[in-house]
């Protein structure tokens, strides 16, 4: 039996013209919702995970605390739960699948907290990597019913050199002819090897390697984080890994009709207070580039988290950073 709940949006018509048939959003809650109604937080998806991931992040005690509040984790397309190429049948399965945006994924994710859910006002969207993108995307959207927003190691919109990233880790995992142009029958696993291996240099800081941080993981050595990193994306199909790539690198929350690439617009719209943490040794989402969109939002703050950890600061499996982080959260929630 699965863990998570189905809502079926039926026929979805993309940012792309393409209509995806039968269309699946995945999601679990946490927590229990109170008679106001009023103590939702969501919790979107980062690359790669599946909501037993995001459970590190939240606990009895900590700023997402499933006995105060009611938090709802979507799985976001792509990512092997909701529809996605390894699960979504012909004509969009594999290779075929079509290109969906965060913004397609935001006003499906929007249906099921409003359509599904008959929730109304949500008082923090929080997300990490992907997630923030994502919660960036909440705040313009939805800025009437999103009261805060936590965007964590994410922006609104993905710079040149994040994309340029994204483009060496996806260039190794198509070198292995046995991906197939994305027709395979049986994983192409020495594209996903190597896949790992270059996505590992990147998630993790120099800082992080030189202080031997990896052994408050469990591991004993550089080699062995690769393997580890490894471990987590084998357990991904490839095509999926792509897909939720692609919505990545061309992820910017004013790519759609309602700001029509106005991205300056786009930000100012986010009413919600923010705070705003990119990580202080991430080396593609760039505190920079968060600092810029700062600048442009009417109620928000930078705060980045002082890790040596790169990207993986938000992750949950360092003490300080988890401290860092929940003491903004329990902010913004305190606040609203």
């Amino acid at each position: 039996m699965s863990d998570y709940e189905i809502y079926e949006l039926r026929d979805v018509v993309l940012q792309s013209g393409l209509t995806l048939r039968q269309a699946k959003l995945t999601y679990k809650t946490y927590g229990q919702l109170n008679s106001a109604r009023n103590n939702v937080i969501v919790m979107p998806m980062f690359y790669g995970g599946q909501h037993p991931d995001t459970e590190a992040m939240m606990s009895a005690g900590r700023a997402l605390d499933p006995k105060k509040y009611f938090i709802i984790v979507p799985n976001m397309f792509g990512n092997g739960l909701s529809s996605s190429p390894s699960n979504t049948p012909p004509p969009f399965d594999r290779a075929a699948f079509p290109h969906i945006t965060l913004y397609d994924n935001v006003v499906c994710q929007h249906r099921l907290v409003t359509e599904h859910l008959g929730i109304d006002r949500i008082k923090l969207v929080v997300g990490f990597s992907m997630g923030a993108q994502q919660a960036f995307q909440w705040g313009a959207l939805y800025s009437d019913m999103v009261q805060a927003i936590a965007p964590l190691c994410g922006s609104a919109r993905t710079s040149p050199h994040n994309y340029l990233f994204l483009e060496g880790v996806k260039a190794a995992l198509l070198a292995d002819a046995a991906f197939a142009e994305g027709w395979y029958e049986t994983p192409p696993v020495k594209g996903l090897r190597a896949f790992s291996r270059v996505y590992t240099g990147w998630i993790f800081s120099q800082d992080f390697f030189r202080e031997q941080e990896y052994r408050k993981l469990g591991l004993a050595s550089v080699e062995d984080t690769v393997r580890f990193m490894e471990g987590y994306f084998r357990r991904r199909d490839a095509n999926d890994l792509l897909a939720m790539l692609w919505t990545w690198q061309h992820a910017d929350i004013s790519a759609n009709a309602v700001y029509q690439g106005d991205f300056a617009a786009a930000l100012r719209a986010i009413k919600a207070r923010a705070i705003v943490m990119p990580g202080d040794t991430d080396l593609y989402f760039r505190v920079r580039d968060n600092e810029l969109e700062v600048e442009q939002m009417p109620k928000a703050e930078l705060r980045p988290i002082p890790s040596i950890w790169g990207h993986m600061a938000p992750f949950g499996a360092n003490p300080p950073d988890n401290e860092f982080i929940d003491a903004a959260l329990k902010e913004l929630l305190q606040a609203n």
